[in-house]
């Protein structure tokens, strides 16, 4: 090697240390002519020999000659640019990756590295074997094969959205034998065992680690704290301050997913963790699903929201005012001190709560309503609310629900109390009675301390049982509960404070009003919480931290949702049960990313592979170019070189030194050129560069299609710019819309409005079906509406069943793209296109379509990389290939359509034809 350059045959390079004998011979060679004194040569002054030849060759003209000589031996020699290092391992070469969520954000860079390494070991003749420490490890021997078959596979392989089970992968790892070489591609993180499993590589081998170079983030579950939700955020390297973008996404009253809330959150220099807070009101704290950190590509930087921030708006109102110095005589003081954490507290007049609308009324013995009140109130509980009434002195002595049933009570309540010495005494304080399976408090335990010295009685009827929902030892009914419209009345018999009972004053009564659904649970569940209930999943995260329909994924046990690590049966994501959803994320509250440390043994390489080019070529031709000079040169000074030549010599001359001014072609005539020499599709350019890249390699791909499929072969997609391109070169313009792309100018519109009247075609496409169908709002949908607007489109309607894109060239109902939408836009047909009897379809226009508006995102669908793999996932397995195939279909049909215009509605035609014919 010499410098980034080796040479496959070097010792060709020795001929060099011989160009100065080559510089002798050329100066020697033609000899110099014998000088003779004759006085006749007189007699030939003034006369001009066309054929004359140098005394002697200059020195410039040696040079040229040294040059080429050098350039072809160097040429000859194999120069090669940024070679491999031949490995001096001739074994077999595991290839393993860690294969976790950390890995996602750089996987296509580990995914190009691992494919150089193979290809690599098969130029060696060396067998290779890939193993993912997230998948079960392959069970038998290794499978090693030879590298141009795992190559093949590299593609079709994900990263996981957990960490590997370093103990599983260690006890795969016993069976391998010596003589295996191993690259570790490292996530970068130091799981439990990994040393172990190191150790037991290198006991097989020698082991090189690869890792990426930017910085891992990640993020914390959210949790509502003093009012704020707060979230904390970490990164795997802490040396200089960096401050990241936190979103939150959710859903708007109209159920569109969009953003709805931002905030910066700073890391400090030297520090690897940092705080985030958003103070959101309930409204729009309630609506959160997901915060995500901005940029980010793992789903380690995604946490799912749950009901642990959806925290309940509830409305106390007590019979009688606190008495100051004595806060644990106030009816709603227990109130506050088991509602407080875990819901917001609304503490007002009535009418102005009903305003609020709260999710739970709680009236502390209030016996008496305005008759407005109690109306308002009525309606209120019948549209879905929530009412707890607590007894008291109060309630106990008013005539509420005494000679009949009251709508805000749920059941009827005898004269007089029951206490501990009264009229209707117990002899000693009640314990409560063990809940039955149909009462919502079922399986909460009952401390012993809990005892009732007092309640207001309820009068028995038919359905006093039914409406019992928790007993006294001896049956009587301690909170009743009944129906009314929509919502509920529960009444607690007792005082909300511990007047009457010590229930206020344990644990059971905080749980009572969880299992009513008044307040919201903690957001780390533990075992205990989650224990006897399914759940299942609803939404799984993968690796890159997109949201996944679970699909038929089975249900998970609460023990392992609570404390089992995160595997192939247990993925991050949303899990529901019987009365609320939890949250499992990548990331723990107690998680913290340690970085792997590898030891000094271990070499350590990162990701960027440097491509080999064969610089030979290069070589050969510079030795042609100058070998071309030399002739010309020897010509010109030989005087044999005509004004012709002469002219083509200096038009090399010119070529070499200014090639960009070769010929004063202009960018207008360059794009007609490349547009018109071949069929080309266009695509509009967003500003947007990796928008403008996916439409770009969309074409490409349905190019690729057309070609091996039909008669059509397009040439490579142009991108067009609407305010300097000609568009009258493209028969179909691609125009993907975002939100944030410039309006063109009028200048632009008046082109655009030209190319459609000319017979052009525009595809518009929101790219948003996934989260409302064209025209349901979305912020692309508007946008397009804004560009769309000064364009002279015609009326519009959905493709009907006999339209021709439905059967240019392929049979279609459907239009997919990477999403799934039916809402696919085209010209209207004319009011008095009829069915012609015996013909499937209509008699409609025969121009093309101008416009077809879609939120399909077909671009993405038919992308295709250099190597010819899909670019972006559509759906899921053998479902999601079928639906590429539909959409390239489409794309096939759309531009026979565009190409070929309506030809086959002409088959309406026929019978008329025939008629004349037979005339």
């Amino acid at each position: 090697m010499i410098g980034p350059v080796a040479f496959t045959t070097p010792l060709l390079l020795l001929t060099l240390f011989f160009l100065p004998i080559l510089w002798w011979l050329l100066r020697a060679v033609p000899p110099a002519p014998i000088l003779r004194r004759f006085p006749g040569v007189a007699l030939l002054i003034g006369l001009r020999d066309e054929d004359s030849q140098s005394d002697k060759t200059p020195w410039w003209l040696l040079l040229l000659r040294i040059l080429a000589v050098a350039a072809a031996i160097v040429g000859f020699a194999g120069p090669v640019l940024n070679p491999h290092e031949a490995s001096d391992q001739d074994g077999p070469l595991l290839v393993l990756m860690d294969g976790s969520w950390a890995s996602a954000r750089d996987w296509p860079s580990r995914i190009d590295r691992a494919r150089a390494l193979m290809e690599d070991a098969g130029r060696e003749g060396r067998t290779v074997a890939l193993v993912q420490l997230t998948d079960l490890p392959p069970e038998g021997d290794m499978p090693f094969q030879s590298a141009n078959a795992w190559v093949a596979r590299l593609d079709n392989l994900d990263p996981a959205p957990f960490a590997p089970d370093m103990a599983q992968a260690l006890a795969w790892a016993e069976a391998l034998e010596p003589g295996i070489q191993t690259f570790w591609f490292s996530d970068g993180l130091d799981h439990a065992g990994r040393d172990a499993l190191l150790d037991r590589l290198q006991q097989a081998g020698p082991v090189t680690a690869f890792e990426g170079s930017g910085t891992l983030l990640a993020l914390g579950p959210p949790r509502f704290e003093d009012g704020a939700i707060r979230l904390t955020g970490q990164r795997l390297d802490g040396a200089g301050a960096r401050e990241v973008t936190v979103q939150g996404f959710g859903l708007d009253p109209a159920g569109i997913e969009r953003e709805l809330a931002r905030g910066p959150m700073v890391f400090d220099a030297g520090e690897t963790s940092a705080e985030l807070e958003l103070d959101l009101p309930p409204e729009l704290r309630n609506r959160m699903n997901r915060f995500e950190i901005a940029g980010e590509r793992s789903a380690g930087a995604v946490a799912l929201t749950d009901d642990a921030l959806q925290r309940r708006q509830v409305g106390l109102i007590a019979g009688s005012p606190d008495q100051e110095g004595q806060e644990l005589l106030s009816p709603l003081h227990y109130l506050r001190q088991a509602l407080s954490p875990t819901a917001d507290l609304l503490e007002v007049a009535l009418p102005d709560m009903l305003l609020a609308s709260p999710d739970v009324i709680i009236l502390a013995d209030v016996a008496t309503l305005s008759p407005e009140e109690d109306s308002d109130l009525q309606a209120w509980v019948e549209r879905g609310g929530m009412l707890v009434r607590f007894a008291g002195p109060r309630l106990a002595g008013s005539d509420l629900a005494r000679d009949s049933t009251h709508p805000l009570m749920p059941v009827r309540l005898r004269e007089g109390g029951r206490t501990v010495g009264g009229a209707m005494s117990w002899g000693e304080p009640k314990a409560l009675r063990v809940f039955d399976e149909v009462s919502p408090f079922y399986g909460l335990p009952i401390p012993e301390d809990v005892l009732v010295s007092a309640q207001v009685l309820a009068q028995p009827d038919p359905e006093l049982a039914s409406r019992t929902i928790a007993a006294l030892a001896d049956g009587t009914p301690l909170v009743t509960r009944s129906r009314l419209g929509q919502g509920q009345v529960v009444l607690f018999h007792v005082t909300a404070n511990a007047e009457w009972s010590s229930l206020p004053l344990s644990g059971l009564f905080v749980q009572m009003l969880e299992r009513l659904a008044i307040s919201t649970r903690p957001v780390d569940p533990d075992a205990a919480d989650l224990e006897g209930i399914t759940w299942v999943p609803d939404v799984v995260l993968d690796a890159y931290g997109q949201r996944r329909d679970a699909g038929n994924l089975p249900g998970v046990a609460g023990v392992d949702l609570a404390n089992a690590p995160l595997s192939a049966t247990l993925l991050p994501g949303l899990y529901a049960g019987s009365d609320r959803r939890v949250a499992r994320n990548v990331m723990a509250a107690d998680a913290v990313l340690t970085p792997a440390d590898w030891p000094s043994d271990v070499p350590v390489e990162g990701l960027r592979v440097v491509e080999t080019e064969d610089l030979t070529p290069y070589f050969l031709t510079t030795a042609l170019v100058l070998l071309l000079l030399d002739s010309l040169a020897a010509l010109w000074l030989s005087g044999r070189l005509t004004g012709a030549a002469r002219g083509a010599a200096l038009l090399l001359v010119a070529l070499m030194a200014h090639p960009g001014e070769a010929q004063d072609l202009s960018d207008d005539d360059i794009l007609a050129l490349l547009a018109t020499s071949e069929i080309t599709l266009g695509y509009v350019l967003t500003g947007d560069e990796q928008l403008d890249e996916i439409s770009r390699a969309g074409l490409w791909g349905l190019g690729l299609t057309l070609t091996s499929r039909t008669s059509v072969e397009p040439a490579a997609p142009i991108g067009v710019d609407l305010e300097t391109d000609e568009l009258v070169f493209f028969p179909l313009l691609y125009w993907p819309v975002s939100v944030d792309q410039p309006t063109p100018s009028d200048a632009a519109y008046a082109r655009l409005n030209a190319y459609l009247r000319g017979g052009g075609m525009i595809v518009f496409d929101t790219r948003d079906a996934d989260i409302g169908a064209f025209g349901a709002g979305t912020p692309n949908g508007r946008r397009l509406r804004d560009l769309a607007e000064p364009l002279d489109i015609p009326p519009l309607e959905p493709i009907p069943d006999d339209h021709v894109l439905t059967r240019a060239f392929y049979l279609l109902q459907d239009f997919p793209g990477r999403h799934l939408g039916r809402d696919v836009w085209v010209e209207a047909a004319p009011p008095d296109a009829e069915q012609v009897e015996g013909m499937p379809f209509r008699n409609l226009n025969d121009g093309v379509t101008p416009v077809i508006i879609g939120g399909n995102d077909w671009a993405a669908a038919w992308a295709t990389s250099p190597s010819g793999q899909p670019m972006f996932p559509v759906g899921r397995g053998f479902t999601g290939e079928r639906q590429r195939e539909i959409a390239l279909r489409f794309g096939v049909n759309l531009v026979m359509h565009v190409l070929s215009g309506n030809y086959k509605s002409d088959q309406v035609h026929v019978p008329a034809l025939l008629e004349r014919l037979g005339q």
